[in-house]
């Protein structure tokens, strides 16, 4: 299954906040879409939820919220991906989320984050369910 229809709009909106924060937060918002990017090209950026950018493919793979003390990368799925490098650290009681809270001065693994969101990219695949064949009638 493809992504649809990606916004134009969402990226200009990501490159505006990230503007917007012009300190920390936005640095680190900057490196962790580049990663997002990398990990998965076929990426769609979005723009939802009053102000959140959302990176997609064939379903949410992670959000990224930025708050006074941390950038929060929370993945939607997150409960059902391996983490051997434990990047969550955040949402670690909830049954589907977790999080990964990015405090200032924390660097996060680049490679075990790409690993994480190419398992996320893996798991949305295996989710999407064919669509069935339209019934011809006789």
């Amino acid at each position: 299954m493809t992504n649809p229809d990606p916004d134009p709009n969402a990226s200009a909106r990501i490159d505006q906040r990230i503007a917007e924060l012009a300190d920390w937060r936005g640095q680190t918002l900057a490196r962790m879409r580049q990663l997002i990017h990398e990990a998965d090209p076929a990426v769609v950026e979005e723009w939802k939820w009053r102000g959140t950018p959302v990176w997609s493919h064939d379903g949410i793979l992670c959000t990224g919220e930025s708050y006074k003390k941390v950038v929060k990368l929370t993945f939607a799925k997150g409960a059902s991906l391996a983490d051997p490098a434990r990047l969550f650290n955040a949402s670690l009681d909830g049954n589907v989320r977790r999080a990964i809270d990015i405090a200032e001065g924390e660097q996060v693994d680049a490679a075990a984050f790409k690993a994480l969101v190419g398992e996320a990219v893996a798991l949305n695949a295996s989710s999407v369910k064919p669509k069935p064949a339209k019934k011809r009638s006789a």
